[in-house]
């Protein structure tokens, strides 16, 4: 009888440990879940494993600004849960695409959406990637426009390459961000972009020539940056000479 309750303890406290076990695993899984979803891989992995994660130069990225240019217009034809509902459908979209191109989603601010392409790991086709990337995320807003009407927005886009600095603000609520004058230029693209165009720099024009059509607009002048050549991109794909 003894031995038979001894058992039953035993095999209970195992159970228990079991189960705190397997809770533990369970958090664990998730508080990795949802760093994933804040911040890029193996700077996750950093922050796990040290503590913290330094900042970084990057000389070869591609920036990518995204904005809504009827947005007032729209919220106020739209719910507030509408509105929610209508930028989630956008921006889902928007990350579904840019993963298929290694890209990186940094943020959304407000209706803005920013993402870089050649971080945290370089990628020789970061400036290709981005315009791909831009041109797909252009024909899934023209879809949007077609589908729902005025109920949805029409979009800008604007595009530079260049070098930033990355790493990570905030301590309760902690970010992944990105600074230098690339990213600024790139909002300076998206400024003098127009609907539905994708406009961009010099610097990514020279590296993406080669493979797709683009107009050049001339000189523009661009908020605190003087003039700047800019070019629309054509959806038409150059073929490589064999």
């Amino acid at each position: 009888m003894v031995l038979l309750l001894f058992s039953s303890i035993v095999y209970r406290q195992r159970n228990k440990v079991k189960k705190e076990k397997t809770n533990v695993e369970r958090e664990k899984q998730r508080s990795d879940e949802l760093l994933l979803n804040i911040l890029p891989a193996n700077v996750a992995e950093e922050l796990k494993s040290t503590g913290t994660a330094s900042a970084k130069h990057f000389d070869h990225v591609t920036v990518l600004f995204t904005d809504f240019i009827s947005f007032t217009t729209v919220s106020q034809q739209l719910g507030a849960q509408e509105l929610v509902d209508e930028l989630h459908a956008c921006f889902k979209g928007f990350d579904e695409i840019i993963t298929k191109y290694n890209i990186e989603k940094i943020k959304t601010i407000g209706d803005a959406y920013l993402a870089v392409c050649g971080l945290p790991l370089a990628d020789e086709k970061h400036a290709e990637n981005v315009v791909r990337a831009a041109l797909e995320i252009r024909e899934f807003m023209k879809q949007r426009r077609e589908n729902f009407g005025a109920k949805t927005f029409e979009i800008r886009i604007g595009i530079n390459s260049g070098s930033v600095v990355a790493g990570i603000v905030g301590v309760k609520k902690f970010a992944y961000d990105i600074w230098g004058d690339t990213v600024n230029t790139a909002a300076r693209m998206e400024q003098n972009s127009e609907a539905g165009k994708i406009n961009i720099s010099e610097t990514t024009y020279a590296l993406v020539k080669d493979r797709f059509s683009c107009e050049y607009r001339g000189e523009l002048d661009a908020k605190n940056k003087g003039k700047l050549a800019m070019y629309f991109v054509e959806k038409i794909e150059l073929l490589r000479q064999v």
